[in-house]
């Protein structure tokens, strides 16, 4: 414990510091120093028994995870943003100023109510998860708590999954708003070729744009890193991805499409307003090549060629109408 010592204005001032954790105090008289003294002391050694995370703030666990461990992530630049966007107390309302120990599941399933206001409860889900990996590793790995607030957080309830099929029709405008030909000289003609690589084999658009010359291995595709799998998988290119991977040679020398996904989604959008369409994005190209590959192959290939680790998933993204259903069995009668 640290004495008190006089300074020049006759003040009594105390400086503390236990287990790397410092305070101090200024006083009128020496018996006050002594008593705010003797009562910090006891709760600094009270708070360093807590362990290491004790005096570290929702804020700090934001900022070191951000910093230590999300940059060892695939898509690290998009969990950055959303762990910054933590920070804005006006949008989140999060104590961010309060001992990680101290956040309760209570404040928490508040800060959730209140994003469901204004936000999907698909994107409230998302940002529940990314919170939560944060408050596990904290507990795990770091030792900062003994619990993880958001394990007792009930998720909203997510809308269904999207259901939506692009039409024949709307991929033939689209390819002549996209400028699609046999040769390809220009941004929109690459888009044009990535749409109709996804509307052959599901690939989703990252996929798609970190595809290179050396993948392409004749009537197949090596993906060595995917959304779900960090050892790749094999996927088979029909006669339509085969044609279209001929037509892209000559764009770029290493990259088949040689496209970014930020330019891929932006681009596709604009064309596809400026084509007089709406209702589909790039990514329901795989709800529609799933769609139709499960008429022509069984189940289990499907979950193969797609990256699927159980067959239940094919039911989110294959989403045939009800009366082609209704024609196959007549068909089989």
């Amino acid at each position: 414990m640290a004495a008190p010592k006089k300074t020049a204005q006759g003040t009594w001032r105390v400086q503390l510091e236990i287990g790397g954790i410092r305070d101090s105090g200024t006083f009128d008289t020496k018996r006050e120093a002594d008593d705010w003294n003797a009562r910090r002391t006891i709760e600094l050694r009270t708070e360093r028994k807590k362990g290491p995370g004790a005096n570290r703030t929702l804020l700090e666990l934001f900022r070191e995870y951000s910093e230590k461990v999300t940059p060892k992530k695939r898509g690290n630049a998009k969990e950055t943003i959303r762990l910054l966007a933590f920070e804005d107390a006006a949008q989140h309302k999060l104590p961010l100023k309060k001992r990680v120990h101290e956040v309760t599941s209570e404040e928490l399933g508040r800060w959730r109510d209140d994003r469901l206001k204004k936000n999907q409860p698909a994107t409230v889900l998302r940002d529940m998860g990314l919170m939560s990996a944060v408050f596990e590793h904290a507990k795990v790995e770091w030792k900062w708590i003994t619990t993880n607030p958001m394990r007792d957080v009930r998720r909203p309830q997510t809308s269904e999954h999207r259901e939506r099929v692009i039409t024949g029709p709307e991929v033939r405008r689209m390819l002549r708003q996209l400028g699609h030909g046999k040769t390809v000289r220009t941004v929109s003609q690459a888009i044009a070729g990535a749409f109709l690589f996804a509307l052959a084999t599901g690939m989703r658009a990252g996929e798609i744009c970190k595809l290179r010359w050396i993948d392409v291995r004749g009537d197949y595709a090596v993906l060595t890193h995917t959304k779900t799998k960090t050892t790749g998988r094999h996927v088979p290119l029909g006669p339509m991805a085969r044609a279209v991977a001929e037509r892209m040679k000559g764009w770029d020398d290493v990259m088949v499409f040689g496209l970014q996904v930020e330019s891929l989604d932006t681009l596709f959008r604009k064309a596809r307003k400026k084509a007089g369409l709406e209702g589909f994005t790039f990514h329901d190209s795989r709800h529609t090549a799933c769609t139709h590959l499960a008429q022509r192959i069984n189940v289990l290939d499907l979950c193969k060629m797609m990256g699927w680790v159980k067959t239940t998933q094919a039911l989110v993204y294959y989403n045939p109408k009800a009366s082609d259903i209704a024609r196959r069995i007549g068909a089989a009668v």
